[in-house]
């Protein structure tokens, strides 16, 4: 499906939102310093954004769009199973690797900046948050569902434990810069994984 010059133009602001809010968070994210980000005038991107919060939400989306795009898609080609739990644990550490964003995890960054400001801005950012741990827990019960994990295991408890891995590995390497946590957090999660298994 081909956009329309205002689609690409939207996108591309959005690109470029996204990349700053990873790095400077989503306060710092006002219409002035992304017309000098992109070049464009302030008017412009009014067109785009009516308020601040659109803005802001309009980023979080897309930034949720490309982890799908980064994360769960790639994962979906995997059987159902341990493979598929595997392959969204390694689409996680593979895209915080590969520093998609600039600033390690866009979700991880923002929703801390948010974590004590109600509002429709840290409702979305929890919203996708829970779809992606929905997503891994359910990956999880339909591997129990195969046979091939421990029918007692918690799933939402075992989704949590495997992003929990990833979150912990994205600080560090945002800290210290050391590719070698990646491994360590895949060493951890596949042996998590085959600690429940059946």
């Amino acid at each position: 499906m081909l956009l329309t010059k205002g689609e690409r133009t939207r996108s591309a602001i959005l690109e470029t939102a996204t990349d700053l809010a990873s790095q400077e968070g989503l306060e710092a994210l006002s219409v002035g310093r992304l017309a000098d980000a992109t070049g464009m005038s302030k008017s412009g991107l009014f067109a785009h954004f009516g308020s601040k919060e659109e803005l802001h939400l309009a980023t979080v989306d897309h930034a949720a769009v490309i982890f799908v795009r980064e994360v769960i898609e790639p994962a979906r080609s995997a059987p159902r199973g341990i493979a598929r739990v595997w392959a969204l644990c390694d689409g996680l550490l593979s895209y915080l690797e590969r520093e998609v964003f600039p600033g390690g995890c866009f979700m991880y960054t923002t929703v801390m900046e948010f974590k004590n400001r109600p509002g429709p801005v840290r409702d979305r950012l929890i919203e996708h948050l829970v779809t992606w741990r929905g997503y891994l827990a359910h990956a999880i019960e339909q591997a129990q569902e195969l046979g091939e994990l421990d029918g007692c295991v918690n799933a939402e408890g075992l989704a949590f434990e495997l992003n929990g891995i990833g979150n912990g590995a994205n600080i560090e390497f945002q800290i210290f810069r050391d590719p070698q946590v990646f491994e360590n957090a895949r060493i951890a999660m596949r042996e998590r994984i085959e600690s429940m298994r059946a």
